[in-house]
């Protein structure tokens, strides 16, 4: 679901490329299967054909952030993520 040219801002400042997120993805832990992700205030604005805008809210464990994704389609009609970031919210 990664766009090649994929560029995450990571709620601890990190950048991140799609080759360095497939090649972290396995490592990254959770705090198990049964842990509780909220996300609210979904919404997503078309920003043009085949690029959307997606904005959100999640909270893990009391931690909070907002979140801001760009999904474009590709040549093949799927959607991938091209541009994520996650910002610390207040508590």
């Amino acid at each position: 679901m990664l766009d090649p040219e994929f560029v995450e801002v990571g709620k601890s400042g990190r950048r991140w490329d799609r080759e360095a997120m497939l090649a972290e993805l396995p490592s990254m832990t959770s705090d198990g299967p049964d842990t509780e992700i909220d996300v609210r205030d979904m919404r997503g604005v078309l920003l043009s054909p085949g690029l959307v805008h997606l904005t959100y809210a999640t909270e893990v464990n009391g931690q909070r952030a907002t979140r801001s994704a760009l999904w474009r389609r590709d040549g093949q009609g799927r959607w991938r993520t091209f541009y994520h970031q996650g910002t610390p919210a207040a508590g």
